[in-house]
């Protein structure tokens, strides 16, 4: 194979630049990136990496195959930043983690941001967290091994420990200098955090009003007395909310004392909503969680519990249908017509779970509006049911020649359209209720009842007024 000449890096990066999607990997590096490879060209595999971000970086980790994968990291280890594994995707970065070994690993946590550090800690299993750990400065692992303890997807795990914490009785003066001569601030930084004797948040000051006023006002006399504070243990979904409802940049974290113990800040916020709202998404078609860099056995893994569930589901179906054996054989229509009623208030019903689950998540549905936001579903599915009765009964009535059972089907359509514009609120608010993830679970359960009271309908009308 011919080797890659610097030139032709150059020239891949600029096309990248100046492409229309300029950010991201653009083809022609990953095809660069492979080539090298496939050559064992590490040194052009190195220049790579160090004209590229870090999330870009992750990005073309992403697109390699693991094999490519491995060897990349192999030619890479000095130059890959410690960023890129925060941008990657969860299985992804276990296998880079893997190949980089403990000791980079651990380098790459003393880089990081405490939130990021523990973000990347907590995936692994307990023999690489301790051999990580025990490679990462004493100091530094104290802190980390505190965020530990906190529980998953909390305040605690996602604040920032490292923030500015300056006493009540100081100056703007006096604040400048010390943030001047100071050399463990954090890299980036909103307000300055007011404090007294006990550590317990007064006040913020965001950082540009403390830059436009003169040295000898005391902060004090400027900061803002409305603060907005977390308690360690909160959910990060309710950390989100805050954010969202009081347009917030940062917010201090207190422990059970009061004290302050860490930041969050909006880009940390991002990051939750991403991920709560990918949650969501793939809780309502039943996914679980995004799996497209997973291998196929832990993608089967993951999506065989929800195809159990469909299983069951069927079954139960298919028990309803059952006790209607001798009405279908006597009209072969029912079972032509049947699969409509359930699948019209199936798709019915989805909007609606769609619907109230997003609307809990943002807090728009409370209990002081459910008894409406129930009765305008219930109206919703009433209208729609009408419409779709006598679409769908005309049709079977043109097709089958047979007005009693356009009738039936009509009369089914709009029972189950009402059911399912309730069965869509209820179901969801019932199972937060339980503990149990409405975006995950409310989907199979509102099918099988729609499918179920969809065949009883339709299969016992026409029992009673057909035969």
């Amino acid at each position: 194979m011919t080797d890659l000449r610097p030139d032709d890096i150059h020239d891949a990066v600029a096309e990248a630049d100046e492409a229309e999607a300029a950010y991201g990997v653009s083809p022609e590096i990953v095809r660069t990136a492979r080539e090298a490879l496939e050559g064992h060209q590490a040194h052009v595999v190195r220049e790579l990496v160090g004209g590229l971000h870090a999330a870009d970086v992750a990005d073309l980790l992403e697109q390699l195959s693991p094999e490519e994968r491995e060897q990349f990291v192999a030619f890479t280890k000095q130059e890959i930043e410690a960023e890129t594994l925060t941008h990657l995707d969860e299985d992804v970065r276990e296998d880079v983690i893997e190949a980089l070994g403990p000791q980079e690993v651990a380098q790459a946590v003393s880089e990081l941001d405490s939130d990021d550090a523990l973000d990347l800690l907590e995936d692994l299993d307990d023999e690489a967290k301790a051999k990580v750990l025990a490679r990462v400065p004493a100091d530094e692992r104290v802190i980390l091994e505190k965020g530990l303890t906190y529980p998953e997807e909390s305040a605690g795990r996602l604040m920032q420990q490292a923030l500015v914490a300056v006493p009540s009785f100081w100056t703007v003066g006096e604040t400048i200098d010390f943030l001047r001569a100071s050399h463990d601030l954090p890299d980036d930084f909103y307000d300055l955090f007011i404090v007294d004797s006990l550590h317990k948040p007064i006040g913020s000051v965001p950082l540009s009003r403390a830059m436009r006023t003169k040295r000898p006002v005391k902060l004090t006399e400027i900061m803002e007395t409305e603060l907005h504070t977390v308690p360690v243990g909160m959910d990060q979904e309710e950390v989100a909310y805050m954010f969202r409802q009081y347009a917030l940049v940062s917010v201090p974290v207190v422990d059970e004392d009061g004290r302050l113990v860490g930041v969050i800040t909006v880009d940390d916020v991002v990051h939750v909503i991403e991920e709560e709202t990918e949650e969501d998404l793939m809780g309502l078609s039943r996914v679980g969680e995004s799996d497209i860099h997973a291998t196929p056995a832990a993608t089967a893994r993951r999506r065989i519990r929800w195809l159990l569930v469909t299983a069951f589901k069927t079954v139960i179906s298919s028990a309803v249908i059952s006790q209607f054996e001798a009405t279908i054989e006597q009209m072969v229509a029912l079972a032509v017509l049947m699969p409509i009623v359930g699948a019209m208030a199936g798709d019915a019903g989805m909007q609606v779970v769609t619907v109230t689950v997003r609307a809990m998540a943002t807090r728009d549905l409370t209990p002081a509006n459910t008894l409406r936001v129930m009765l305008k579903e219930l109206a919703v599915g009433g209208v729609n049911g009408i419409v779709f009765a006598l679409l769908l009964g005309l049709m079977a009535a043109l097709w089958f020649h047979n007005i009693p059972l356009a009738v039936v089907l009509g009369s089914a359509m709009i029972f189950n359209m009402i059911w399912a514009g309730i069965a869509g609120t209820v179901i969801p608010m019932g199972l937060i209720r339980f503990g149990v993830d409405p975006a995950i679970a409310s989907g199979p359960f509102l099918i099988t009842t729609t499918d179920v009271i969809g065949f009883f309908s339709f299969l016992g009308l026409a029992s009673m007024f057909l035969l």
